[in-house]
């Protein structure tokens, strides 16, 4: 049976990358690890290490992504809580079977990963992403 490992990151939408970091990284002292364009997903993502997780603050490059319309709807804020698992399909086929409902049937591969999502009407609002990394 497939198993959650750790939390990987905490994610957070933002509309601007600059006044977001005053608080995440000026106030609290946290250090930005690297930032990166994510074009599958169109959005930059800002990488703040927590200990084994991250928080990455997500600002979305065009206006028809998932992140744009929770910007609009809410105006920023924690947009998703992303657990690392050890077998992505196998934690997909075992959550359908339970009856979660899911975004992502199948895992979608980047570069030296697996995710997919859950969606928040099978966690209690919450939306999840599961991944799993294949590149170390």
């Amino acid at each position: 049976m497939a198993r959650i490992k750790k939390i990987n990151h905490v994610a957070i939408a933002i509309q601007d990358v600059d006044a977001s970091l005053v608080f995440w990284r000026d106030a609290l002292g946290l250090n930005v690890d690297h930032i990166e364009d994510v074009p599958s997903q169109k959005s930059t993502v800002v990488f703040l290490p927590v200990g084994e997780a991250e928080v990455e603050l997500v600002k979305p490059t065009s206006d028809d992504t998932g992140v744009a319309k929770f910007i609009a709807e809410k105006g920023g804020g924690m947009h998703h809580l992303c657990f690392e698992v050890d077998d992505i399909s196998e934690m997909l086929s075992d959550l359908k079977a339970k009856g979660v409902r899911l975004i992502n049937e199948a895992p979608v591969e980047l570069p030296g990963r697996k995710m997919a999502f859950v969606h928040p009407k099978s966690t209690g609002g919450v939306l999840v992403e599961l991944y799993e990394v294949t590149a170390k």
